[in-house]
């Protein structure tokens, strides 16, 4: 590394977007993961929508217990 570095040529904010949506990524348990492939296989899915249905279900269910 350099003991300086000049920014007088730099521009504030060039790469900020203020509406950009970011997919996080979630990394499921070897196991899970396997289940969940295996379900979506069968079901002629997406992963991600086998994964999705049952976070959903698993919302409504702790939503209707409070």
């Amino acid at each position: 590394m350099r003991n300086e570095y000049d920014f007088s040529k730099g521009e504030r904010g060039k790469f900020h977007h203020p509406d950009i949506e970011l997919n996080l990524p979630v990394y499921l348990d070897p196991d899970v993961e396997e289940l969940m492939q295996e379900l979506a296989e069968k079901k002629g899915l997406d992963i991600d929508k086998i994964v999705n249905d049952w976070l959903r279900k698993s919302m409504d269910t702790e939503q209707n217990v409070e």
